[in-house]
């Protein structure tokens, strides 16, 4: 399946972006964005969003609280044979002690250049293999990451999938279990209205590539393949959830010809 966005084109406007997000990252991957006047419970344990345990081998998400480092966005922890850390929470004794009662982070995921966060010192304490689309691997020059260009496999259960829009280099994950689950970083963000959609803002990459991705997803999936949809943002407006049940139904349901 090819996806109908020039990859040529990509990388030229992506050049629009370079200066301002240098300046708002450091060499350790630290961003210097924070929400002001906005405060999050950042030193409490993450909540477990779906969890089989009678599986040969268990296997659990869980969620962080929203991280002021990364503008309130929500990170998440796939515990399983492999470790899997989605996005960057806040970086803190309690956080630390709980990677580590977990057993570490082996892979450490971005799903886009918000999401970097305090990558460097987690990579740093857990020795983790950090991904990130190629667009934006140049936000962490100081550090070893793994780029990919189109999709990566980074376990037999777990995919990422590049998702340019709300940033160049903005990517889904895709994890098989549960009947298939998607973190979407900022490319699907919840709504006070309960519903899952692209929001357009000043600071989106491209508006039309971002709907396009949408478009590849319904493409990839089906209702049988994609049951969960974990968005990386506003979580507050889903009401003490975390995951939006019937995920492929909710990309089928948005109006992706429109130009606003």
């Amino acid at each position: 399946m090819t996806l109908s966005i020039s990859f040529q084109e990509i990388q030229i406007q992506t050049e629009l972006f370079v200066n301002s997000d240098l300046s708002n990252s450091n060499a350790s991957g630290r961003s210097h964005n924070q929400a002001v006047g906005q405060t999050y419970p950042s030193s409490k344990n993450p909540r477990v969003v779906l969890q089989n345990q009678d599986a040969p081998y268990p296997h659990t998400i869980f969620a962080f609280p929203p991280n002021r480092d990364t503008l309130g966005a929500t990170a998440y922890f796939i515990v399983d044979e492999v470790n899997i850390l989605i996005d960057c929470p806040a970086w803190n004794e309690v956080t630390q002690n709980f990677l580590q009662e977990q057993g570490g982070v082996h892979w450490l995921i971005l799903t886009h250049r918000g999401g970097i966060g305090s990558v460097g010192e987690i990579q740093r304490t857990f020795n983790s293999k950090v991904v990130i689309q190629e667009q934006e691997a140049y936000l962490l020059p100081e550090l070893s990451v793994t780029r990919f260009k189109q999709d990566l496999s980074v376990t037999s259960n777990c995919q990422l999938i590049w998702t340019p829009g709300h940033s160049p280099g903005s990517s889904c994950v895709y994890y098989n279990r549960f009947g298939g689950v998607l973190f979407s970083g900022r490319h699907l963000l919840p709504t006070p209205q309960h519903a899952l959609q692209p929001q357009k803002t000043a600071k989106t990459f491209h508006w039309r590539r971002q709907l396009q991705s949408i478009k590849r997803l319904l493409e990839q999936f089906s209702p049988e393949t994609l049951q969960w949809i974990c968005p990386g943002a506003n979580i507050g407006f889903l009401r003490g959830k975390y995951a939006v049940e019937q995920g492929y139904q909710h990309l089928a349901q948005l109006d992706l010809d429109r130009k606003e």
